[in-house]
Parts: C-alpha cells; sequence; structure tokens
C-alpha cells in the first residue's frame, strides 16, 4: 500500500508543500523565478535613473514590464543592497503619512550595475542565440 493510497483510504489530507509548483513542460515560462536572478540588477538599474522610496521602486519595476515583481522581494532587496554598501539612504518626511526612506545608488552600486550590464548582455545573448536557433 502506497503513501498517497493508505491517505486517501484513511481520510487523512496529505500534507500540502509550501513549495513553489513545479514547472510543466511546455507551459508558460515562470517569470517569478527569473526575476529571482535579475532582481538586484533591474533595482539597481531603476534607482540609478532616480531615487526612489520601497513603493516608488515597486511601481517602476512594474511599469517597465516586470508586473509579476513582489512588494516584499523589492523590500528585501534593497534592504540588502543597502547592506551591502551599494545604495545609500535618507529620510524624507511626509504629509501624507510615515515619512518615506529612500534609497539612492552611491558609486559602489554603479560600479556593480555596470558589471551587472554586462554580464547579462553577454548571458542574454547566449540565451537569445539558443531559443532562437531554428526557430525562423
Amino acid at each position: 500500500c502506497t503513501t498517497a493510497a493508505y491517505l486517501k483510504t484513511s481520510g487523512i489530507a496529505p500534507a500540502r508543500s509550501s513549495a513553489p509548483a513545479a514547472h510543466v513542460p511546455g507551459g508558460p515560462m515562470d517569470t517569478t523565478q527569473l526575476l529571482r536572478g535579475v532582481l538586484d540588477a533591474a533595482v539597481l538599474a531603476v534607482l540609478d535613473d532616480a531615487d526612489g522610496y520601497g513603493y516608488d521602486v515597486v511601481r517602476r519595476l512594474r511599469a517597465a514590464g516586470l508586473e509579476d515583481v513582489g512588494d516584499a522581494s523589492v523590500y528585501g532587496t534593497l534592504r540588502r543592497l543597502y547592506s551591502a554598501g551599494v545604495l545609500s539612504s535618507y529620510v524624507v518626511p511626509s504629509d501624507e503619512g510615515p515619512h518615506r526612506k529612500y534609497y539612492g545608488i552611491n558609486p559602489q552600486g554603479r560600479a556593480m550595475l555596470t558589471t551587472q550590464r554586462t554580464e547579462w548582455k553577454e548571458f542574454s545573448g547566449a540565451m537569445t542565440a539558443l531559443l532562437m536557433k531554428g526557430a525562423a
């Protein structure tokens, strides 16, 4: 008797995994997994345009086409990049609620972004070549 069969006959519901569902071959690409690998570069690129507070960065990423980006992921990335010394921060008073913590890219962050842009160009070029091979 398998575990699944036992659980079914005993009336015990199988435990649910908190792990994300497996990608189905031939199905749509899981953009959340792609975002996880490039979120640092995306956040740095947004802040290279202009300083911003947490939700402003989320809004700008979504406006740039990264609709699946999660608020908590961006806030965590901002904190981690700040702790790594590639962002500076300052607080701006707000008439509409609590003060807002703004983040800005510093020289170390610009150097990191330059490296990540080069790496992305090489990586995306290789992926494009692979994915487009025979697609014409």
